[in-house]
């Protein structure tokens, strides 16, 4: 299939890179080293909306390595993955919703992945008995959704696709389903070029269970005419398309590149859904992390230039014990409140702590007010 053939003239290694941007040694050395602990892999296409005159680059810092990720800060499992995982490949963490591994490749290898330990690498974690999962969620009839993530789902082909549509859309129960991907962003052509794909979701989304995507656009260079065009196809084929962002030191963290995100996601046909503090993880904290409190300054000045719609999103941060929206700061305390939870005891509980300059994590270290 065309799709997956181009797949196959992904960026894959340091002599390739070359070709495309300039290189220093220095440079060279460090990326070569952090492809070796993960890899890289980026589309033609995504790498053309790098400017290449630019070191900083956002789109580059995206998914070039650099040095800074051969620091070991951080930790491989920052939200408790492995203890919500009742069968490889199935995760049941809040009570309505279970998550399906579904593979742990990707269309394009992001540096800031917060699924750095398996994405391109180990397929340990990723679902290999379809039918168990299926009986799982039969039998707990308090799901009402389920997410099917990875990797990116959409890297699959469309009759895999199929198997997991049709076998959740026969369980009574579900409400609907959703498609993390970051497909539209780095490889749009697989969603525009590809009818049987457009016919599946159609087919599902009008006629069984309604269909989501949760797209991951992090910034307003990400939204082009291709981009724009897969969008426009899945919003043809019934499928409700909302985005989830991350707050990333270099990329984003400035509030009019965040506000004019928004505002141009909004513009597009899609719903800005959740803007997440970057997770500490390992290789990844110490590149992209800013702490809570600059992460809050930061989406509140955004917010002064966004419309109603363009600030549906919370500012949240995914973690052990559940989602917590971070409300914001007020009287040098950051004010936080209890979204999902693990234990449903602790949902709506609102809590606070001491603001700093420095912390971008809850830990067992900090103090709650």
């Amino acid at each position: 299939m065309y799709w997956r053939n181009k797949l196959k003239e992904n960026i894959t290694t340091v002599s390739e890179l070359k070709k495309y941007i300039h290189l220093t040694p220095m440079e060279e050395k460090a990326i070569k080293k952090a492809i070796e602990m993960h890899p890289m892999s980026i589309t033609k296409y995504y790498l053309s909306l790098i400017n290449k005159e630019d070191k900083k680059d956002p789109i580059r810092r995206l998914v070039v390595p650099s040095k800074e990720e051969l620091n070991p800060l951080g930790t491989y499992d920052t939200s408790g993955e492995k203890e919500n995982t009742k069968s490889v490949g199935l995760q049941h963490k809040y009570s309505q919703t279970a998550l399906m591994l579904s593979t742990n490749r990707c269309a394009a290898y992001c540096r800031f992945c917060f699924r750095k330990r398996l994405v391109g690498l180990s397929d340990s974690e990723v679902l290999k008995r379809f039918d168990e999962a299926i009986n799982y969620i039969e039998k707990h009839n308090e799901i009402n959704n389920v997410l099917i993530s990875g990797g990116d789902p959409l890297t699959l082909p469309t009759k895999v696709l199929k198997q997991f549509l049709d076998g959740l859309a026969d369980i009574d129960h579900l409400d609907f389903i959703r498609i993390g991907s970051r497909v539209p962003v780095v490889f749009p052509d697989r969603i525009s070029q590809d009818k049987n794909l457009l016919k599946l979701f159609s087919k599902h989304s009008f006629k069984r269970k309604r269909l989501y995507i949760v797209t991951h656009f992090n910034h307003p260079r990400e939204l082009t005419s291709k981009s724009i065009q897969a969008i426009d196809a899945l919003l043809g084929s019934k499928v409700i398309v909302n985005n989830q962002t991350v707050l990333l030191k270099g990329v984003n963290d400035n509030p009019d590149v965040l506000a004019e995100l928004m505002n141009k996601l909004v513009s597009v046909g899609v719903n800005p859904y959740y803007v997440f503090q970057c997770r500490p993880v390992k290789r990844v904290k110490h590149e992209f992390e800013l702490s809570i409190a600059e992460g809050c300054k930061i989406v509140e000045e955004a917010k002064k230039k966004m419309n109603g719609h363009s600030k549906r999103f919370k500012y949240m941060m995914s973690h052990k014990r559940g989602k917590i929206e971070i409300l914001g700061l007020s009287k040098g305390y950051i004010y936080f409140k209890q979204h999902q939870a693990r234990n449903p005891e602790l949902l709506g509980t609102i809590f606070r702590r001491k603001a700093d300059n420095h912390s971008g994590w809850l830990d067992s270290s900090m103090k709650l007010y």
